[in-house]
């Protein structure tokens, strides 16, 4: 595809005026503004006047610490087109990770659109393109790479679907509603595991910060924040703050950190806090924590004019963060709550069989397998060492392949590494480094992964190990779930404002929520390894039984 066109030149209005050349001018291009002084910054577009365009940049302030231009052409190219490719180049650019980019969240067109041939711009086009830029040093690493970054696929930037896209647009009309107003508001968001959540929060967040840098917008000087009470989280939001203009890592905390500061003085006013992940709130004290409070999400409503909820019940996974959809409505009731529900799958790349089935296995219904899976490999092993190998193969083949498993085995203590399924799996649980996340560490596809360091990410392909706290019971046809099996001692502390029962029921569904939230990590593929012998044999006759339905 050698008719691609790279134009460059210096970025200064002797070279604009010049810009001419077949498929360059009054035709529709994408053209990267940049510098590679010792802070590299970018500013990436399209438009089909590169002159006038590229022009009007020259006059804008931040435009002027940038030094090159360089403008990318094609015979072939439409709007549509040069739209996709410049949301794309965003997004790669900002898990590269070299420059901090200059645009603001207007730049892009972020709804998801068909066009025609869109799979040949979006794929072939823009690999050669890449490779130009490669070519050039003007990005580091290759796309294959960047695709199994976290920050790539949490990016302000990615695409949003039809429904993802009315969310956000409705939560910006609310706040430019209810900012202005007394009181507290709360909007809430529900949605199980892969239905593109954070992803929302991500791109509403940066709009959010954009916004309140625009003094034409009612979210002017707004101070806003984004928590998460999840410490691999955290890290992604991060990095992705250090690539774009108008996010500061300063802005994205845990929630007792968000507490805290407030209470000391050190954040002075909260307008709009986005809480990603709310089932891992704390809804109990834990002074071991420094949470004095009874409740973390009382205490952030308190504490900011409008509090956007991300929620699931299903991934609630220790006591003291127990939260179901009763508790919710009982602490947002005294505000006015609107609720949204988003429901499309868009992690696993699969046909709608696939979480159903999951859905029914961790609700114990039994059910055979479903065979036909749209290109998604769903499989049960015999042998501890055939799954292995068979992530091993995916993670060399595809990478960001990974071990996981239920929470059935001591961590490191005391400096000894604690095995999982010793004489079987026999791989370390993860280690975890204070940067990047788990799974992003090439090492860790010999470790095995705990719901603390996957839950919230994606892989490609994840085998889920189901240690001995799940077992089954061929008389009554149902999964026996023992807690005392279950060695995450701390998910079980015990609440004094719960019976006996109560505590005891949550134990159970602890475990049922974190395997739930093990089997949904993979977009192309779950397999699974049970470690006691009488499950194992009940989810191979169930994968046997599925292929004659």
């Amino acid at each position: 595809m050698s008719d691609i066109i790279f134009k460059e030149q210096p970025f200064t209005k002797e070279a604009m005026d010049t810009i001419k050349g077949t498929f360059i001018d009054d035709y529709p291009v994408v053209y990267i503004i940049y510098n590679n002084d010792q802070k590299p910054m970018a500013y990436i577009g399209q438009t089909v006047h590169a002159k006038q365009r590229i022009q009007q940049h020259l006059k804008d302030q931040q435009r002027k610490k940038l030094n090159a231009t360089l403008i990318i052409g094609y015979q072939k190219f439409n709007q549509s087109a040069t739209y996709n490719i410049e949301t794309n180049l965003i997004n790669y650019f900002i898990a590269d990770s070299k420059y901090q980019l200059q645009n603001m969240s207007q730049t892009t067109n972020s709804q998801v659109h068909n066009y025609f041939d869109k799979h040949y711009y979006h794929r072939e086009v823009f690999r050669e393109i890449w490779s130009g830029l490669k070519s050039r040093n003007i990005v580091k690493e290759e796309i294959d790479v960047l695709e199994n970054k976290d920050v790539f696929k949490l990016s302000p930037y990615k695409s949003l679907s039809a429904s993802q896209l009315k969310v956000k647009e409705d939560i910006l009309d609310y706040c430019n509603k209810q900012i202005h107003k007394d009181g507290q508001h709360v909007f809430l968001i529900k949605g199980e595991a892969g239905t593109g959540k954070s992803v929302v929060l991500s791109s509403l967040f940066n709009t959010l910060q954009d916004y309140s840098k625009d003094t034409s917008s009612p979210l002017y000087k707004t101070n806003n924040y984004l928590l998460v009470n999840h410490g691999e989280m955290i890290k992604t939001y991060q990095s992705i703050a250090s690539s774009l203009p108008n996010l500061k890592k300063s802005h994205f905390l845990k929630p007792t950190s968000f507490i805290n500061k407030v209470d000391k003085g050190s954040i002075k006013a909260a307008d709009v806090v986005l809480v990603d992940e709310a089932h891992l709130l704390l809804s109990k004290e834990d002074t071991y924590n420094n949470f004095n409070y009874q409740n973390h999400l009382e205490e952030i409503i308190k504490r900011s004019k409008v509090t956007v909820i991300i929620f699931d019940p299903k991934q609630f996974l220790k006591i003291k963060s127990y939260w179901n959809e009763a508790s919710i409505r009982e602490m947002t009731k005294q505000h006015k709550t609107t609720v949204y529900h988003l429901t499309d799958q868009f992690r696993i790349q699969a046909s709608e069989a696939v979480p159903t089935w999951i859905d029914a296995f961790v609700e114990n219904r039994l059910v055979p397998i479903p065979n036909k899976l749209e290109g998604f490999e769903l499989k049960v092993f015999e042998s501890s060492q055939a799954i292995k190998e068979a992530i091993f193969k995916q993670n060399e083949a595809h990478g960001l392949s990974r071990l996981v498993s239920t929470f059935d085995y001591l961590h490191k203590k005391d400096g000894n590494t604690y095995l999982v399924d010793e004489g079987g799996i026999q791989l370390p649980w993860n280690t975890t480094s204070t940067k990047t996340t788990w799974a992003e560490e090439a090492s860790t596809v010999r470790e095995v992964g705990s719901i603390y360091t996957v839950q919230g990410f994606d892989l490609n392909y994840v085998g889920v190990i189901i240690g001995p706290s799940i077992s089954y019971d061929p008389h009554t046809d149902q999964l026996v779930i023992n807690p005392k099996k279950y060695k995450d001692t701390e998910a079980y502390r015990k609440r004094q404002d719960l019976s006996e029962s109560e505590n005891e029921h949550l134990k159970i569904e602890i475990i049922l929520n974190s395997l739930n939230v093990l089997m949904k990590r993979g977009i192309h593929g779950l397999y699974i390894y049970a470690t006691d012998d009488k499950l194992r044999k009940k989810l191979l006759a169930l994968q046997e039984e599925g292929k004659h339905v």
